[in-house]
């Protein structure tokens, strides 16, 4: 090996990460700019969560609370299952997202130009993040001014937040590989439907113990059950209890199984 092909080796990883964290930093100014130039949908996303906190306070919360028996403190109980309403909510958006640039052409310009092929979904990932934890907190906001009052300290609140991201990251990485599997970004919201209608068939409205034995089966063993106990005992500065490894495994797993799925599918031959 000559002296040239050594220093190039050598400087090949040093020249390679900034080129790759550069291209990221460029696809996620264009994911954010296209959220500000097209807000119709991730307004639409954050309503979602907000008409549901409105429909189960005022117009079905008394006979829910007179139900599990929380009395006036049901937004207390509803609130942590809303927020994670707020993330999955969130994942039509990014599906839907995923699926145009793929259909349209865009990402078959990007694959000939020179740029991290990589940073095409990181760009979306992270674009995707940023406005669904923006959403997360203006819904934190509404419920507060709705009557929700947790008891969380400090403590309580930064590993509350941090839950909500790390299962905000998971739920992205799996909306991503959704969108890459969709013909078309109809089919894209549509495939991402049980994601946002799972934490309906869990602990977000009413305990798990007053289901039926099936329903309540699989309620309590779905991945949106333990997050929401989590993020209630969490906020509510009562002990988490073996919810917290629980809803931390499910959030890393999904991660996981997301970011493997999506980039076998995005490296698949057109």
């Amino acid at each position: 090996m000559n002296a040239a092909t050594a220093t190039a080796t050598a400087t090949a990883p040093t020249t390679a990460a900034p080129h790759l964290w550069r291209d990221c930093a460029t696809m996620l100014r264009r994911q954010l700019k296209h959220a500000l130039r097209y807000p119709g949908l991730s307004l639409g996303a954050m309503a979602v969560p907000v008409i549901f906190l409105l429909l189960f306070v005022y117009v079905l919360g008394r006979p829910l609370a007179a139900g599990i028996g929380t009395g006036t403190d049901y937004i207390n109980y509803l609130a942590p299952g809303i927020l994670l309403m707020a993330v999955t909510a969130a994942s039509t958006t990014t599906a839907v997202s995923v699926c145009t640039d793929l259909t349209e052409g865009i990402v078959a310009r990007f694959r000939t130009m020179a740029i991290s092929r990589s940073s095409i979904l990181v760009g979306h990932v992270l674009g995707s993040v940023i406005q669904t934890l923006v959403n997360v907190g203006i819904v934190i906001g509404i419920a507060l001014l709705m009557g929700f009052r947790p008891e969380a300290g400090l403590t309580g609140w930064s590993a509350a937040l941090g839950l909500l991201v790390l299962l905000t990251f998971a739920v992205t990485w799996l909306s991503v590989a959704l969108g890459t599997l969709s013909k078309t970004p109809e089919g894209a919201s549509n495939i991402v439907l049980p994601l946002a209608l799972l934490p309906f068939i869990g602990s977000a409205f009413v305990p798990t113990g007053s289901m039926p034995t099936v329903v309540r089966v699989f309620a309590e063993h779905q991945p949106f059950t333990p997050v929401i106990e989590t993020l209630r005992a969490l906020l509510a500065g009562t002990p988490v209890g073996s919810d917290g490894i629980v809803a931390v495994g499910w959030c890393l797993g999904l991660a996981v199984a997301g970011f493997l799925w999506a980039k076998k599918l995005f490296n698949r031959p057109a």
